[in-house]
């Protein structure tokens, strides 16, 4: 009870704070901070992905707080730092460490990226935000504003943007070593091979642990009963707080296609799935998209497959031949000349019937994910998975899940962020949030 009254009470000092900077502008611009000055870096959410995160930030700069709800998931971070000040609310720690930070990483479940992500944008903050940038479609565009209005440093965690892979990829398809692309499948062996898909919540209610803060982990989410089935990581099957498999490799997988044939925004989308019961996530499904001709390229479709779906065989691809990264992620270009498979991140990549492809120009000498985030913090050039680029990507991705929720084929109009033709789609486009949380 303590506790309750305890988060209350700086919840609502916290929110009447980041309120009044919103509504006044940030209330810091970004500081200087030239390329040999240490980059002050706070995490939130920084047990799991979140630890490999800040420790790849971290090296050659100062980490100053770290925030979790969850002081089990989140202890061999706080060892690995001891000096850093602890926090359970983010919005407590950006309450007190505003002054002393100049960027964040959020590694928290899908359900609070967009809340957090946009509480330091407000405060001037740089931010990367792991992968999808956001849980609704909405959010993604309003993160990508934000960054812009701020002018804040920003990246979102698909660390495969700065491969080499997907450089390689996207310079032999514009290039023509396949020809024309009309057709791109993408599969991933999620859910299953890491959570299995859950049945509707549980009736039973055991004590919260002592070491979690239930209601901080529920963010903007609506209240339910703790259980253990929900985390810490079977989150990302529920609709309230993930946003399934197309959340937790869409924006990895889709990246070769996405950016190699400039994809853009789907003008339709439609999915297959095995049923869902409106709180998770199916066992499977097959979501199609369909985009116009970009410039000199034609219009194409790309097919998405997860939970153990594949794509059909396609003719004269040899025996021998396995997909993506051997079967279980990655994706296959179908040209009008030949065929292309990669496996995650464009790693892997071949040209089917085989033969030897060139790059066009010399390979550059790419900088890390993480190195351009804090390169860019720094005022250096921005991350390649900058909000301009990661919330349209997002956008992209989320559409499928929205296709899958309403179980119809669904008109995009992306000028006005609407659905045309399934107007119950559209409630979907952006949640509510339950009392007393924001964008």
């Amino acid at each position: 009870m303590q506790e309750s009254r305890i988060n209350r009470r700086h919840f609502i000092m916290s929110t009447a704070l980041l309120a009044a900077g919103c509504a006044k502008g940030p209330r810091h611009a970004p500081r200087p901070i030239s390329p040999n000055d240490k980059l002050n870096v706070a995490g939130i959410g920084v047990g799991g992905k979140g630890s490999v995160d800040i420790g790849e930030i971290c090296k050659g700069n100062n980490v100053i707080a770290l925030c979790d709800v969850d002081d089990r998931q989140a202890r061999g971070t706080f060892k690995k730092f001891p000096d850093a000040r602890t926090y359970r609310d983010f919005r407590v720690m950006l309450e007190k460490e505003y002054n002393n930070i100049d960027a964040v990483h959020v590694s928290t479940p899908d359900n609070v990226h967009a809340v957090a992500a946009m509480a330091c944008m407000e405060l001037g903050k740089h931010v990367y935000v792991q992968k999808p940038l956001t849980h609704d479609i909405y959010e993604a565009r309003e993160l990508m504003k934000a960054a812009r209005r701020y002018k804040v440093a920003t990246q979102m965690g698909n660390q495969g943007h700065a491969s080499m892979g997907l450089w390689m990829v996207t310079d032999w398809i514009r290039n023509g070593a396949i020809g024309p692309v009309r057709e791109v499948h993408c599969f991933t062996d999620r859910p299953g091979h890491f959570w299995t898909q859950p049945a509707p919540h549980p009736t039973e209610t055991p004590p919260v642990p002592d070491t979690l803060s239930w209601d901080l982990w529920l963010g903007p989410a609506p209240v339910r009963p703790y259980h253990p089935c929900y985390l810490p990581d079977e989150w990302r099957g529920w609709w309230d707080f993930g946003c399934g498999a197309l959340g937790d490799m869409g924006c990895h997988i889709m990246d070769p296609p996405y950016t190699a044939l400039n994809l853009g925004y789907p003008t339709a989308v439609e999915a297959e799935t095995s049923g869902h019961n409106g709180e998770t996530y199916p066992a499977w499904s097959v979501v199609r998209y369909e985009f116009p001709a970009r410039g000199d390229m034609p219009p194409c479709t790309l097919t998405w497959y997860d939970g153990g779906k594949m794509p059909a065989r396609p003719e004269g691809l040899p025996d021998d031949v396995t997909l993506g990264d051997g079967g279980t992620n990655g994706t296959l270009f179908i040209g009008d000349d030949a065929m292309l498979t990669c496996g995650c991140y464009g790693d892997s990549a071949r040209v089917i019937p085989y033969k030897k492809v060139e790059t066009s120009v010399e390979p550059p000498e790419l900088v890390g994910h993480y190195e351009q985030w804090v390169n860019a913090c720094k005022g250096g050039p921005p991350a390649g998975g900058n909000f301009d680029y990661a919330a349209p990507f997002s956008e992209m991705v989320l559409l499928g899940n929205l296709a899958i929720r309403v179980g119809k084929r669904i008109e995009y109009d992306a000028e006005s962020l609407n659905v045309t033709n399934c107007p119950e789609a559209n409630q979907y486009i952006r949640r509510e949030y339950r009392k007393g949380w924001r964008l």
